[in-house]
């Protein structure tokens, strides 16, 4: 077990040597080899929280290693002192190029293309690693590079947030209905707060396109992103948010993830993860 206060270096090495070389080999069939018991950890119910968004398409052939390094993330939690919470923001622009991407939105390549002119990129790209809305990684920076901004993003204080009772109806389409709530707005953030629906698992036989005949495993795949509300002045948050679900999905896969984020979009503030015990 990895425990908060152990050195991280060893198990983060781990986990990024075992996807970059994945990168560098084919990718379909072949699996994760990984030393599990030396990776699992679950974070400490004190553990700050950090938004780590993967624009990603199954058009994309430099995708898929992202994609693995976001699940790995997602499993092993592997930096201390942090809860990494994952989405996967599947974009429509490689739709045009062999394969559409089932579960692309344009709602989420909105999202990217807004964000590239808040971090001075020219045009959107996959992948792209966002960490708390200001931050980027890359699939090829070092272990360092990527410790480095993990690490900042999990000893920043945050606001906080709470996903309350959470319950669905056998209705069509099934309604999701969550209380979030957060603490006090005591600095003044002008700030959004968002709920995402997720699910926690899809997989993937694409047929054609770059990653034809390859086997996709994708994690917190986001299927409706939802701004619920403003983050009031010196004030907490406090509603109920229903979302309904599109037709056939699972309830028991379904993550939902509700974050606060100042406009532009800015810096993530706070974000809370609830996934239902199956």
């Amino acid at each position: 077990m990895f425990r908060h206060g152990s050195p991280p270096l060893s198990v983060f090495a781990l986990l990024l040597g075992t996807v970059l070389f994945l990168v560098a080999a084919p990718i379909a069939g072949r699996g994760l080899q990984v030393d599990k018991t030396a990776l699992a950890n679950t974070p400490s119910p004190d553990a700050h929280p950090v938004l780590v968004e993967l624009f990603t398409s199954e058009g994309c052939s430099s995708c898929p290693p992202a994609d693995l390094m976001i699940k790995t993330l997602d499993t092993y939690q592997p930096i201390p002192g942090a809860q990494l919470i994952v989405l996967s923001e599947h974009v429509t622009y490689w739709d045009h190029d062999g394969w559409k991407d089932p579960n692309s939105s344009a709602a989420l390549t909105d999202r990217q293309s807004a964000y590239e002119g808040v971090l001075g990129e020219q045009s959107p790209f996959t992948p792209q690693i966002i960490v708390d809305g200001t931050q980027q990684i890359r699939i090829n920076d070092t272990q360092p590079q990527m410790e480095d901004v993990f690490q900042k993003a999990g000893a920043t204080r945050k606001v906080p947030v709470r996903i309350g009772e959470v319950t669905t109806d056998g209705g069509n389409p099934i309604v999701l209905r969550a209380h979030i709530e957060t603490g006090d707005n005591f600095d003044n953030h002008d700030a959004d707060v968002y709920v995402a629906v997720a699910l926690n698992q899809v997989e993937s036989q694409v047929l054609r396109g770059e990653n034809g005949g390859k086997h996709l495993v994708h994690v917190a795949v986001v299927q409706e992103l939802t701004r619920i509300g403003k983050l009031p002045k010196e004030k907490n948050f406090v509603q109920d948010a229903q979302l309904k679900l599109k037709p056939g999905t699972d309830p028991k896969n379904v993550r939902l993830i509700a974050f606060v984020q100042e406009s532009g979009p800015g810096k993530v503030l706070g974000a809370a993860l609830y996934k239902p015990v199956n």
